[in-house]
């Protein structure tokens, strides 16, 4: 999930976490104002109206994770457990699911919750005349090349999916797919009622769901309050009445809030108090390695840059060269987080800080300034590469330290910040492509998984709008990787083809990591219960006063 976890952040996402890109108005009122056991959290104005298929960025996830459940669920150290399947069961061949669901299971608004909500529910989001950002979770289901096509009513469906009664239903898949009994927990998997196909804007508005909490209201650039649901049966019944997601454009506002009693969670901190939060007396500090990752994109046909050539791999290649990680971890972030040595995070099964070409990824300034001259000698680039960022997060100290760090290793014109005002500007020019530069990017993971990171970023079948591939790259010998990867007959073989898919993007370099974020986050000290989840989300359905 894009981290709005940069507009926190995606998850993040998935992410990609833009990933500390939300902010407060410092408008919220004190969260005692809401009356009852109501946990006020910090939030960001969702990109797109409320809808599973078509929300990857945090800002609309962390609600999405209130009002919807899927099959499975993620403990707080990211373990799956059976939320509304009985049972995920494979065939020998690991092509076919079959699917039970829990049975008398209801949506928020009383309606039954069968197979076909499921099926119907998924179709929608792969069909590509509907325009959904999550469609490409669904490409190794059968059927799915056949919904690319551009004649579509939008109401066609997935052939591999087949209802076998009210509470069964079987998904056929292209090839084995090694990681689809966790993907299923992501949001984008949720079921849909019957309700969404008839007003489809109005659903994104106000969303029927299946989770702990149903809308009780949206107002736009203020706040999303949520109640409990009384038709939920699940296991994450909410131990308050309900949540209060306060819209926020600046996260140091957010944190003054919580430290006035206005608000009585953030899961960010903002950067110039990263070396005191967890000395604040008033408050409740959280501070755990995260699974996020933040970087930056450069688009793939983006000139001297261009993804295949030698000129735009030499110049990927001394641009990340040229960024010195450690000092950003240790000077701007006040060692909050970890310089990044791949394209994951330390938390996710598979991680390896030892994956061939990963050199690229150290500060080595001799060596990007031979590089940069190599690319000079092929085409000489009097442009400057710009670095977008959006205005309104705590973006802006650490691309200044990366342009800074480029332009010291490779002359004073190479690199400049370019920031946009606010994460929904910054985030439609990305979706709408119209960036000239590279922008900031990040992940939040949707499940424990190194595949959510590579595939969702870096699949040709994520690239031009059908999923989190935003520099549009594409390389067969990465897809072929992932698709070997698929069919493994183990974890632990599996891992090892996403590390030879790594290799690939180490030397590609589609986007430049930067570090790995942190889990931090602080809440009021009367907030009981309160933590931060393997995801970056405050576990809201633990809190209470």
């Amino acid at each position: 999930m894009k981290k709005k976890a940069l507009a926190l952040a995606a998850i993040a996402c998935s992410a990609a976490m833009l990933l500390s890109a939300c902010g407060a108005s410092g408008s919220s009122s004190s969260s005692s104002s809401n009356g009852g056991n109501v946990i006020s959290v910090f939030d960001t104005e969702p990109q797109n109206p409320l809808i599973p298929g078509n929300t990857n960025e945090t800002g609309g996830g962390i609600v999405l994770r209130a009002l919807f459940s899927q099959l499975v669920r993620f403990d707080v150290k990211g373990n799956p457990v059976m939320d509304q399947a009985q049972s995920i069961t494979p065939d020998a061949n690991g092509t076919q699911y079959t699917i039970k669901l829990k049975p008398g299971l209801k949506f928020s608004d009383g309606t039954p919750i069968e197979a076909q909500s499921y099926t119907k529910a998924w179709s929608y989001i792969a069909n590509a005349k509907n325009a959904q950002k999550c469609s490409s979770f669904f490409k190794t289901i059968k059927g799915y090349d056949d919904l690319q096509a551009k004649t579509l009513n939008g109401d066609e469906q997935l052939s591999g999916l087949k209802v076998v009664d009210e509470n069964t239903f079987t998904v056929d898949l292209n090839s084995p797919d090694s990681t689809f009994p966790i993907k299923v927990g992501y949001s984008a998997f949720a079921p849909l009622p019957e309700s969404f196909y008839k007003d489809v804007k109005a659903f994104g508005n106000n969303p029927v769901g299946n989770g702990p909490y149903k809308m009780s209201s949206w107002n736009h650039n203020q706040d999303i309050k949520v109640v409990k649901n009384p038709h939920y049966t699940g296991k994450d019944k909410p131990k308050n009445d309900g949540v209060d997601f306060k819209i926020y454009t600046k996260v140091s506002a957010a944190y003054a809030d919580v430290q006035a009693g206005n608000l009585d969670v953030i899961n960010t901190v903002p950067q110039e108090d990263t070396k005191t939060f967890q000395k604040e007396s008033s408050l409740q500090a959280f501070n755990e390695p995260g699974s996020s990752i933040q970087q930056f994109t450069i688009p793939s046909d983006l000139p001297h840059y261009q993804v295949g050539t030698e000129e735009g791999t030499l110049r990927r290649q001394a641009i990340s060269m040229a960024i010195d990680r450690q000092s950003i971890v240790k000077k701007v972030l006040n060692g909050v987080g970890a310089p990044a040595k791949d394209f994951t995070a330390p938390v996710i099964p598979g991680y390896s800080d030892h994956i061939k070409g990963n050199e690229n990824l150290s500060y080595n300034p001799k060596k990007a300034k031979e590089l940069w001259a190599k690319a000079n000698a092929i085409s000489k680039d009097t442009d400057q590469l710009t670095l977008a960022y959006n205005s309104d997060g705590d973006a802006k100290p650490v691309f200044d330290a990366v342009v800074n760090s480029i332009n010291n290793a490779l002359g004073s014109k190479v690199a400049a910040t370019n920031p946009m005002p606010t994460f929904q500007q910054f985030r439609d020019a990305i979706t709408d492509r119209k960036i000239k530069g590279g922008f900031r990017s990040g992940w939040m993971p949707d499940y424990p998984s190194a595949e959510n990171f590579l595939a969702q970023n870096f699949a040709s079948s994520a690239a031009n709008g059908n999923g989190s591939n935003d520099g549009d790259y594409k390389n067969p010998k990465f897809d072929a990787l992932l698709q070997q990867a698929y069919a493994a007959k183990s974890t632990d073989e599996a891992n090892q083809l996403y590390q030879q898919a790594q290799e690939v993007l180490l030397n590609d370099l589609p986007a430049i990591p930067l570090y790995y974020m942190a889990n931090d986050g602080v809440a009021a000290k009367g907030v009981k219960g309160f933590q931060i989840d393997w995801q970056t989300y405050p576990t809201f359905v633990q809190m209470h006063k």
